[in-house]
């Protein structure tokens, strides 16, 4: 009886050898919320779906030569949804703007188990622009003052209320300065083009993307506060200590990706439209060359400073609740996904530096030098041109039209703000005593260019007037 027991017990282990070798690998969803429509975080949400960068860099070896990862991307218009769905474990990758930053941190912070962590950092403006209130393009208001007592939309625990709620605390005036709302920017656009709404705050493109549609006007950019503003990632810290690897493999795809759209930004903003809806000319503004804002995934100290004045601002409100900002901030995994690219972390850090405007003006027929008063004209069927000047710009957009070219969209710098903007979209400031020199400056803020005009000696111009002075000029 023994040997026979003991044969049949050899045969059921090497059964169940056999089975365990050939057991099904452990899968291992990931959710990943995402915002495809805020331009800013394209290149941490929806290039990598659609290009599967995220697959290329995930872990094979190792503990993970026997997990299948699902990646469950979840798409939402706004940070806050995003915030609940980690709370939920639902999700365990966000991406979202400042202010929704750090409630998500407070918020995980307040719900011991549920602790979130910034990783890095996907764009940024160094000065606040991106967020910005904008009025139907028929409005009489031209200023954040003119809208006391109006009708003002915002999508509550945004990066643009929170922008709205500094500005407000800057000029001390009181929560019922106007009479604020809280819109979707869905919502806040269709009540904004059917007049319902005196003004609509928004983040990143609403501010820029309805003006470019043609019913809206932008009174007010976030870079009049000064204060940095950029969306970056957040992981749950639990998801990150299990998977260490793929939080680094999740910062090395977002870098290819940011590397991608560098490589042709014209090509990859036509992707992105494709992709979200958004029209290429709003993403080409805010990622292209000299654009709006930065593609950096380092964790830099001015915008740990801008999320310390974001949570007084919200706590003097009372609406949000304590933060360890230095629980909060993992730097480690950006840090190794640099050194397994043999990048310098430390030195980026130090920097602010984005891709600029360069090349050869073919139409001034000079270098581009001086990329902060350069501009841009993008013809249909073409790529975009750059120009060393505002006048160059103009001049040959003139040009162009007056050959039958058809024009997609033309650039300019604001010369107050130091950002990329709408030919169309702006104001002048000009002095053409010489009509063969005159002196054209760009402003996207009619308060500015006529401030301008008044110490130069010029004039408050159209985008029509200055494009039919740059057309006399050569």
């Amino acid at each position: 009886m023994t040997r026979p027991l003991a044969r049949w017990l050899t045969v059921l282990s090497l059964v169940a050898a056999g089975s365990a070798a050939t057991a099904a690998p452990q899968e291992v969803v990931i959710g990943i919320g995402t915002q495809n429509t805020t331009t800013n975080t394209v290149t941490g949400g929806v290039v990598l779906k659609e290009l599967k960068l995220l697959e290329k860099h995930l872990p094979k070896t190792g503990k993970y030569k026997d997990i299948v990862f699902k990646l469950d991307w979840q798409n939402f218009t706004s940070g806050p949804p995003i915030t609940n769905g980690m709370m939920a474990k639902k999700l365990h990758i966000g991406m979202m703007g400042d202010y929704p930053l750090l409630v998500n941190g407070a918020t995980g912070q307040s719900q011991p188990g549920n602790e979130t962590q910034l990783i890095a950092v996907i764009a940024y403006n160094a000065f606040g622009s991106g967020n910005g209130v904008v009025v139907h393009k028929d409005s009489p208001f031209y200023e954040l003052a003119d809208l006391k007592g109006k009708s003002v939309s915002v999508p509550f625990g945004s990066a643009a209320h929170g922008m709205l709620l500094q500005a407000m605390q800057t000029r001390g005036w009181s929560e019922n300065f106007w009479s604020l709302s809280s819109q979707s920017p869905e919502v806040g656009t269709t009540n904004l083009q059917e007049k319902k709404l005196d003004g609509h705050a928004d983040f990143v493109p609403f501010s820029d993307l309805l003006p470019f549609r043609g019913f809206a006007r932008k009174i007010f950019d976030g870079a009049e506060t000064k204060v940095p503003t950029f969306h970056g990632v957040v992981v749950r810290k639990d998801f990150a200590e299990q998977y260490p690897e793929v939080v680094v493999a999740y910062i090395r795809a977002l870098m290819e990706a940011n590397d991608w759209l560098r490589s042709n930004p014209a090509a990859a903003a036509a992707k992105i439209e494709e992709w979200t809806k958004i029209e290429k000319e709003v993403a080409y503004l805010y990622l292209g060359p000299g654009g709006i804002h930065t593609l950096d995934p380092s964790i830099k100290p001015r915008w740990l400073d801008a999320i310390k004045i974001g949570h007084e601002v919200l706590t003097k409100l009372n609406r949000v609740k304590p933060l360890d900002i230095n629980a909060w901030v993992n730097e480690s995994y950006v840090k190794q996904a640099f050194a397994q690219l043999k990048l310098d972390y430390a030195a980026q850090k130090q920097t602010l530096a984005n891709y600029d405007i360069t090349g050869t003006d073919a139409f001034c027929k000079q270098p581009v030098t001086r990329p902060k008063e350069a501009g841009e004209v993008w013809l249909d069927g073409a790529a975009p041109a750059p120009h060393a000047s505002a006048l160059c710009t103009l001049g040959a957009l003139s040009k162009a039209q007056a050959s039958g070219k058809k024009l997609r969209v033309a650039y300019v710098y604001d010369k107050a703000l130091g950002i990329k903007v709408f030919a169309d979209k702006a104001f002048y400031s000009m002095v053409a005593t010489d009509p063969k020199k005159p002196q054209i400056m760009p402003f996207l803020l009619k308060k500015d260019a006529e401030a301008h005009a008044a110490s130069s000696g010029g004039k408050l111009a159209s985008y029509s007037e200055a494009l039919a002075a740059a057309a006399a000029a050569f």
